[in-house]
């Protein structure tokens, strides 16, 4: 009787292992850099939707982000007491909310971008343009059909 030989599993070699690593490195050089700003992933990404998007309505923010609409009710409502934004009800429909950035959440906005472009740049110097370009086809290609709202980033 012939014994299968099966190949254990090794973590370092797993797409998963390397793309949670990959992602983490870049994550906290990120989440550094918006903490000395008193900023947040998700925050960041509700500013840069509503501030570089031009998305003013809560479910098209969380559309956007990725996030539920609990996390994105949870993150409005502490940038609007942090006054980085403004929301605004509509007046024939309560339902109806509107959400602007502030002249402060400008401020934060313009105070991200460099050190959001910095950090990307430092992943990005390592691959070339083609590379890059294949980087991110592949990488959507995985995604599809998991695009699964999340409650944080």
């Amino acid at each position: 009787m012939a014994t299968e030989t099966k190949e254990r599993y090794r973590l370092h070699q797993s797409l998963g292992y390397q793309l949670s690593v990959t992602s983490r490195i870049q994550e906290r050089r990120l989440d550094e850099g918006l903490k000395e700003l008193g900023l947040t992933r998700i925050t960041w990404c509700v500013l840069l939707a509503v501030g570089n998007e031009d998305l003013e309505h809560p479910s098209a923010i969380a559309e956007f982000v990725g996030i539920d609409r609990t996390a994105t009710s949870r993150a409005l409502r502490q940038m609007e007491e942090d006054g980085l934004i403004a929301r605004r009800t509509g007046t024939g429909d309560r339902r109806t909310t509107s959400v602007r950035l502030t002249d402060k959440g400008s401020r934060y906005l313009d105070r991200g971008t460099p050190l959001a472009e910095s950090n990307n740049a430092i992943l990005e110097s390592k691959l070339t343009t083609s590379e890059l370009a294949e980087l991110r086809r592949l990488l959507k290609k995985v995604r599809e059909g998991q695009e699964v709202p999340l409650t944080r980033l």
